[in-house]
């Protein structure tokens, strides 16, 4: 295969990061992701298919619920907000970066667990 190469662009190269993103977000199906485009804007959503030149992403949204009754009472937990996702299209030439949202797992038992100390006495 002959490399072809005019000003100062790579054409393997591009290719390769090409078809390295189009894997990733295969790799990525179904999970919450971070994507970054060639203009800047950052989205963050659930990659929901892809096919061979876009993505389809459910993208978030906050939305906040009217209340009227914030007014009557003091304190509270804030406004209540809830999220949801609008599905939009990306074209994958326009994708710089993506990224998988790390989320924190806890530790499912702040002890290791023992199971219940009997001792053994013999004679009761």
């Amino acid at each position: 295969m002959k490399k072809v190469t005019y000003e100062n662009v790579d054409s393997n190269n591009e290719f390769d990061y090409s078809r390295n993103l189009h894997e990733k977000c295969k790799k990525y199906l179904h999970h919450h992701v971070l994507l970054t485009m060639n203009d800047g804007k950052t989205y963050d959503g659930i990659i929901e298919e892809v096919e061979g030149d876009r993505l389809t992403v459910l993208v978030g949204e906050d939305a906040r619920d009217d209340e009227v009754d914030d007014r009557q009472f003091y304190g509270g937990y804030g406004p209540r907000r809830f999220r949801r996702f609008r599905r939009q299209f990306f074209p994958l030439a326009a994708l710089t970066a993506l990224a998988l949202l790390p989320y924190a797992y806890p530790y499912p038992y702040p002890y290791p667990y023992y199971p219940p100390y009997y001792p053994y006495y013999p004679y009761y």
